[in-house]
C-alpha cells in the first residue's frame, strides 16, 4: 500500500453536503489524484462506507488527504486560512476570468439542492462556468474538475513525476516534481475577483 503524500498545494477542495455517493467518490479520487486535500462537511446524504462511494473512489479515498466536519458551523470555526470561493450556477464571475491564489478553497454545493444562502452569502466570491442557454448545470464531480485545473493551472501547481503505476514515487532526497506551464505574462495567483 502506498503512504498518502501530504498535499502538493494549499488549495483545497470542499464539500458540503454530498449527497450522491459516486460523485464525492469521484471528487475525493481527483483529488488524491492530484495531491489536493478535501474538506467533507457533514451531514452527507450516505454514509462514507457506502458501496458506491468505495466503488467511485476505488482505492484512491485511503490515499486522499480527507478532512470530515460535522457542519457547516464547525467548518466555519476551523477551515484552513485563504478565500471560500462558492462554484454555483448564480455565480457572478466565470471560473475563466477569476484569478486564483494558492490557498483558496473551492466549495461545491449539493447536486440536488445547492448551497443554502448563508453559505452563498460567505462565500469571499461565487464562481459559474459558462454554459449554452437552456442547460441548468453540470455533474459537480465534472465542475470540480474544470474549475480546479483552471486554479491549478493559474497558481503553479507542481505535480508529483510517476512512476509505471501512475503512483506517486519518492526519488533521493524527496519527492520529484515537474512544474506545468503557464502562458507568457501569466504569474502565480496574483490579484482577485
Amino acid at each position: 500500500m502506498y503512504r498518502r503524500p501530504d498535499p502538493l498545494s494549499a488549495m483545497r477542495l470542499a464539500l458540503y453536503q454530498p449527497d450522491i455517493p459516486q460523485n464525492a467518490g469521484t471528487i475525493i479520487r481527483l483529488a488524491a489524484c492530484l495531491g489536493i486535500a478535501v474538506d467533507l462537511i457533514e451531514p452527507a446524504g450516505f454514509l462514507l462506507g457506502d458501496r458506491q462511494f468505495r466503488r467511485a473512489g476505488l482505492d484512491y479515498i485511503a490515499l486522499a488527504k480527507l478532512r470530515r466536519f460535522s457542519s457547516w458551523r464547525a467548518y466555519q470555526a476551523d477551515r484552513e486560512a485563504g478565500r471560500l470561493l462558492l462554484l454555483t450556477t448564480r455565480g457572478e464571475t466565470s471560473y475563466t476570468s477569476f484569478r486564483f491564489q494558492p490557498e483558496d478553497a473551492l466549495l461545491l454545493g449539493r447536486e440536488s439542492a445547492g448551497v443554502p444562502d448563508e453559505v452563498h452569502a460567505a462565500a469571499d466570491a461565487r464562481l459559474r462556468i459558462p454554459m449554452l442557454p437552456g442547460t441548468r448545470s453540470l455533474n459537480v464531480a465534472v465542475a470540480a474538475a474544470i474549475v480546479l485545473g483552471e486554479a491549478l493551472r493559474q497558481t503553479g501547481w507542481r505535480t508529483l513525476s510517476t512512476g509505471r503505476s501512475g503512483m506517486p514515487r519518492k526519488a533521493r532526497g524527496g519527492w520529484r516534481y515537474r512544474s506545468l506551464p503557464l502562458p507568457p505574462g501569466q504569474g502565480r495567483g496574483e490579484g482577485s475577483a
